[in-house]
């Protein structure tokens, strides 16, 4: 390129002289005394027009050479613009067959059938054949533990992961990482963390502790610096500087939230009685075994969180004090009592969804064999019946969509070799598999390309405040995933992962169908076949302050 400038402005020299030469002959055809300052005058203004030109030539192939730079290293793709073809494209209006124009990193058309061909030539065309392309997911429940904690995962590795898996954007929780982000303070650490280290799209919730619940001026600055909306659990975390809340705080952050228009998530298990001995004598109370594990975290912890959540969930119906807030329970495991009273929050008008994750709807507590802390998590992985109970709720719309709720953590807190299940960290790390996790266990149930799309991209995207992603349609952004639906796997040591412990992970040593080919993050390519852009360019999201505040 930079032979080519100079090439360029070489050339230009001899137009000049030519354009001198003309000059002088026409004016020495004239009167010699009035010829004389008008050429000088001519000459000056040609050298003048010269040297803007070539002004003009260097800034302009300088910042072709810039922009080629920036998108060679952001994407494995040298293009702004281009098409990406296929014979399943997942749109808002069904599965069609056609392509995807991506124009500098939106969607500029969708065109059906064979009608977008017209000349190809003049086109930079990715022909899938036969490759499903979908919206990139939308992850809203993630722990990247970044800062503080990134020898858990942190940033690059977390997102380097979520692009291996069809993950476009991440919504990071604001505990694990340290330390927690529960003001305008500690949401600036997080996004100097990010920076230049993230390659997907990433944005924060903030988090509702005690400490600033009943703070409307605290809150108010953790929104207006950007948190998509807040999270608080009704049992202890696990992390000392993110305490539970009980329905009064919560009541508190849906008036907050009510003026920004956010929501609030909620991790719905509150302990009935902090006495009780749910290890009663004369049953197996073997630490290895999950069903010990399981008793300690019954469905009535989720049952008695959720009937107390609703005591102040109908704040945010239509005509409330907290209408313009939003209440969003995050996974989701008990599908009986807690499931039915959401349904009835819904149906009286609250403004309430409700998350499950992929492990809740592939696994049963009769299948964890003893010592696989791998599959500790809070709340606990139930029976059989309880998962297809669960499925039956997310084909029919009563669990509004999915989320990783990945949380992973050094190996050692998983006892491994131990194998205690009551004191082994809780969390299940699965980021790069969630979307081959769903089709896998859903093709038994006849889920199709488009459910997938509804409960990893669209609903996500609208929680998370993300108007501009989420489908493909003309004006959003080009987040896409490209994917084999029928190309199994397995999950060993031989498979490329990018997790940062990826041992820990509960799906290593599964089989699995669906291998996602590409991703691309606002038009970039940002992973192919196993390798991904140079450079992480993903971008940070913050919320901005509503106009009427």
């Amino acid at each position: 390129m930079e032979n080519l400038l100079l090439q360029l402005q070489w050339r230009l020299f001899p137009l000049l002289g030519l354009l001198l030469s003309f000059l002088f002959v026409l004016l020495s055809r004239s009167s010699p005394k009035a010829s004389q300052p008008l050429l000088l005058s001519s000459i000056s203004s040609l050298s003048c027009l010269f040297m803007k030109i070539s002004k003009s030539v260097d800034e302009a192939i300088r910042f072709s050479i810039l922009q080629v730079s920036d998108r060679s290293e952001c994407s494995l793709l040298p293009h702004s613009h281009y098409w990406i073809a296929s014979n399943r494209i997942v749109t808002t209006q069904g599965v069609v067959s056609g392509a995807v124009e991506v124009k500098e990193g939106k969607i500029a058309s969708v065109v059906k059938g064979e009608d977008w061909k017209g000349d190809s030539r003049t086109k930079q065309i990715i022909d899938y054949g036969d490759a499903v392309v979908m919206p990139g997911l939308v992850d809203v429940h993630v722990h990247l533990d970044d800062p503080g904690r990134t020898e858990w995962e942190g940033f690059p590795s977390g997102t380097k992961s979520a692009a291996a898996g069809g993950i476009t954007t991440l919504i990071d929780m604001p505990l694990n990482s340290f330390p927690s982000t529960v003001s305008s303070e500690t949401l600036r650490l997080k996004t100097e963390a990010a920076t230049d280290n993230i390659y997907v799209d990433v944005g924060f919730w903030g988090g509702l502790v005690p400490e600033n619940a009943f703070n409307a001026t605290s809150l108010e600055a953790l929104l207006s610096a950007g948190a998509l909306g807040l999270k608080s659990f009704m049992c202890p975390s696990g992390i000392n500087d993110f305490p539970m809340t009980n329905a009064s705080h919560i009541k508190a952050g849906l008036a907050v939230l009510a003026k920004y228009k956010r929501p609030l998530l909620v991790h719905a298990e509150m302990e009935q009685d902090a006495q009780a001995n749910y290890l009663e004598d004369g049953m197996n109370n073997d630490p290895r075994s999950y069903s010990t594990y399981l008793r300690t975290r019954p469905p009535s912890w989720e049952e008695a969180a959720i009937r107390e959540l609703l005591t102040v969930s109908g704040d945010t119906a239509p005509g409330g004090p907290a209408e313009g807030a939003h209440l969003h329970v995050v996974h989701l495991s008990d599908a009986a009592s807690s499931l039915q009273l959401l349904k009835e929050a819904k149906g009286s008008g609250h403004s309430v969804t409700v998350e499950t994750c992929p492990h809740y709807l592939a696994f049963s507590s009769e299948e964890i064999e003893d010592g696989d802390t791998r599959f500790k998590c809070s709340p606990p992985i139930r029976d059989a019946a309880n998962r297809e109970i669960l499925w039956k709720a997310v084909l029919e719309g009563d669990i509004d969509m999915l989320s990783s709720d990945h949380s992973p953590s050094v190996p050692e807190l998983k006892l491994r070799e131990e194998g205690n299940f009551l004191k082994a960290w809780g969390g299940i790390s699965s980021l790069q598999f969630v979307l081959p996790v769903t089709w896998s266990h859903g093709r038994k149930y006849g889920v199709s390309l488009e459910q997938v799309a509804l409960w990893w991209s669209e609903r996500p995207a609208k929680l998370s405040g993300q108007e501009s992603k989420g489908s493909i349609a003309v004006g959003k952004q080009a987040d896409i995933v490209v994917w084999e639906p029928d190309v199994e796997f397995v999950l060993n040591k031989d498979h490329p992962t990018y997790l940062k412990h990826p041992s820990i992970s509960a799906y290593m040593g599964t089989k699995l169908t669906g291998k996602v080919l590409a991703t691309f993050v606002r038009g970039n390519l940002v992973y192919e076949d196993g390798k991904h852009a140079s450079a992480a360019c993903g971008a940070t999201l913050l919320s901005k302050v509503p106009a009427d505040l």
